[in-house]
């Protein structure tokens, strides 16, 4: 399960999305998600679907690292799904009772809407991180923090940008030391497969301390390594790229636009 997270690494392909601005993908990325949820009825939500497999293929990433990444939170979406189909208007037609839980038609369909949701969320927020360096990050997270410097967070800014483009960077190294990590314990016979929750959760210890303890020393030997060529956060940087808003951006936005227009029409309309 572990080796199927795939959220945070860069997979590097010739495609539109690649060449963007970072700081536009963001804002549009943004944009999306909270138009996925202002979506109201179902044609709004197939508006989406298309918006979302139109980012897949202009992206150019392979659609199996898209899956991997649902394949790896299926249980939340699954849980998310099951508690919202027991949160149905009570005029609605009633498909099964037990206790004081209901089952009803408008619960099915709050179900399919925001496991759907979720979906969609989950994909177009991996393009981001697939189409966008660690370092692409950290410039355009720093550039759109940057009115914050006019309240005396000049050099939180920059702290901030680098602290959450790290945490984007180790997800992958993170999730292949867990995996050694497990496969370690597989070895010596430990069961991490069977038995009952309690007893999975207990076989999980093992796993977990020693990633902290690795975690924590890669945190310090980053540290040390940053040290070690002088970093002193964001003063004087420079950047080899800079970051430019080019024709390319212009035609993402106007796109990004049309959809999110579509969705209010369709809501009005339907």
């Amino acid at each position: 399960m572990l080796k199927d997270i795939t959220f945070g690494q860069y997979v590097e392909t010739k495609s539109p999305i690649h060449r963007a601005d970072p700081r536009t993908k963001i804002l549009l990325l943004i944009l999306t998600i909270v138009f996925i949820f202002v979506a109201k009825n179902l044609f709004a939500l197939v508006l989406c679907l298309l918006f979302v497999l139109s980012v897949i293929f202009a992206s150019k990433v392979p659609l199996k690292m898209y899956l991997k990444n649902l394949k790896a939170v299926l249980p939340i979406i699954i849980f998310t799904a099951v508690i919202n189909m027991f949160y149905g208007d009570e005029t609605s037609t009633v498909l099964l009772s037990f206790w004081r839980l209901s089952i009803t038609t408008d619960g099915l369909y709050r179900a399919f809407f925001m496991a759907t949701r979720i979906i969609l969320l989950i994909i177009v927020s991996s393009s981001l991180t697939y189409t966008t360096t660690p370092n692409d990050l950290t410039d355009a997270i720093e550039s759109l923090l940057s009115p914050l410097k006019f309240l005396g967070l000049k050099s939180a800014v920059h702290t901030l940008a680098l602290m959450m483009t790290i945490a984007l960077r180790f997800i992958p190294t993170l999730v292949e030391e867990a995996e050694k990590i497990m496969n370690a314990q597989k070895a010596r016979g430990a069961d991490l497969e069977n038995g009952n929750l309690k007893e999975r959760i207990k076989a999980l210890i093992p796993i977990l301390i020693p990633l902290l303890i690795s975690s924590v020393r890669r945190a310090y030997e980053l540290a040390e390594a940053m040290e070690c060529r002088c970093y002193n956060g964001g003063v004087g940087k420079t950047r080899m790229k800079q970051l430019r808003f080019s024709r390319i951006d212009l035609y993402q936005s106007a796109i990004t636009v049309i959809f999110c227009v579509g969705i209010i029409v369709l809501n009005i309309i339907f």
